[in-house]
Order: C-alpha cells, then structure tokens, then sequence
C-alpha cells in the first residue's frame, strides 16, 4: 500500500477507484487525480503499483481474482470505478461484481470486442468503453483530415472543425449561405481577426479570412475544407 490516506466523504472530494494500472487505467487514475478526486489504483502488479503511487491518493497491490484480497478494499462508498484489466474477461467479471456489491456509484469497464462488453453488462457495468476501436478511429480521422483543419472529435461521425471561408462567401450572410440547408452543418462561431464571434448573427457579412467552426459529418466537413483548400491553389 502506498499513497495518502482516502479522505472522508464530508470533504466532497469525488473518490473513484481504478482497477488495473495498464496504459489505459494509468491515464485515468492519474487524470482523475488530476482533476481533483481522490484515486486508488490497484494492480497485482508491484511494479505498476509502484510507478504510480507518487500520482495518486493511494495505490495497492491486489490481485482481484483473490476473493480474500478483495476484502483488503473494505467497503468504501467509491462514486466511480474504472475496471481496466488486461485481457482477463474472468477478473473484469469479478472486479465488476465486487463493484456492484459494494454499491458504487457507475462502474466503467473496458473491453477489447462486442461479446465482452454484453458479458460486462450483464454483470453490472453502467459503461463500456473500446480505448483500441476508439483510439483508431480517431486516428483514421486525423491521417484523413491531416493539413485540412483543426478539428475536434465529438464522436466517430460528427467533429466540430476550424474552416477557412470560401472566396464565394464572402459578402454573403448565414441567411444567404443557407449552409444548414445544403450542407447539414452548423455555425457555432466565427474567428475573425482574433476575435471569436460566438452565435454570430444571421445577417452578418462574411468576410475574406473568416474562419468558420462548423459542427457537422466529418465526410461534409473534409468535403467544404477541400474546396476551400481547392480556392487557394
């Protein structure tokens, strides 16, 4: 055991509990530490255990296919767990049921395939996540928009994008662009010499260097970036 002291629930602090100190289960132990709640990691691996517990509120050595080791926890009221084990199905099961047990607030688990992920539900598991699936699918969008513009992904079909305006637009308002109608897209805000325009208005002329943020489908947004790309040559 390593790390500080758990604190009581009176000082409001959120706890969570991370199990499995992977890549993955490392990041969000020590982002969520990060972010003011207090952590414990656990790992059955020293070395893991060891490597983090300068970052968060305590780290222990356990092994939770050990039904005696999982006592060690005791029974703190956790407001999250994050169940981040390797390719164990029967430990991520197991971790899952110690949660639910213990009444913690929402239990998060990774899984590595669809047939995991019903197996983790069916045990309790509020949500799944794919850090692999997720991950390459962001980076598919990222080699594809490369250069395009700065975007930020908000799922795997829909980001919201830095767009230079076209040389057509210029003059023309929102109302006269109409780009929700032929585009299905939607204005949040206009960067104009340095200042963000948010909710700009309707009747609003665009001008030469505008740059639109669009949310919208990333295939209509790589579409408008490569006419605006296209204007440039």
């Amino acid at each position: 055991m390593k790390g500080r002291r758990m604190g009581a629930k009176k000082n409001m602090r959120k706890e969570y509990i991370v199990i499995g100190l992977g890549r993955f289960g490392s990041s969000m132990a020590k982002q969520l530490e990060a972010n003011g709640c207090e952590v414990l990691a656990i790992d059955r691996n020293e070395k893991r255990v060891n490597q983090i517990a300068e970052y968060v509120t305590l780290a222990m050595c356990v092994d939770v296919t050990n039904e005696d080791a999982l006592k060690e926890l005791g029974g703190r009221n956790f407001d999250g767990a994050i169940i981040s084990i390797g390719h164990s199905l029967e430990a991520s099961v197991l971790a899952a049921i110690w949660a639910k047990e213990q009444g913690v607030g929402q239990i998060i688990a990774k899984a590595y395939d669809d047939m995991q992920g019903k197996i983790l539900t069916k045990v309790g598991v509020d949500k799944i996540v794919y850090p692999e699936r997720e991950m390459g699918v962001h980076l598919a969008n990222d080699l594809a928009f490369n250069n395009l513009f700065d975007a930020i992904e908000l799922t795997s079909e829909y980001s919201i994008a830095d767009v230079p305006a076209l040389g057509s637009w210029a003059g023309k308002n929102l109302k006269e662009l109409k780009l929700r109608e032929k585009y299905g897209v939607n204005v949040i805000a206009i960067k104009r010499g340095g200042v963000l325009l948010i909710n700009p208005p309707a009747d609003d002329p665009t001008k030469q260097g505008d740059i639109f943020l669009i949310l919208g489908l990333n295939g209509t947004l790589k579409k408008i970036a490569n006419a605006s790309q296209s204007e440039k040559k």
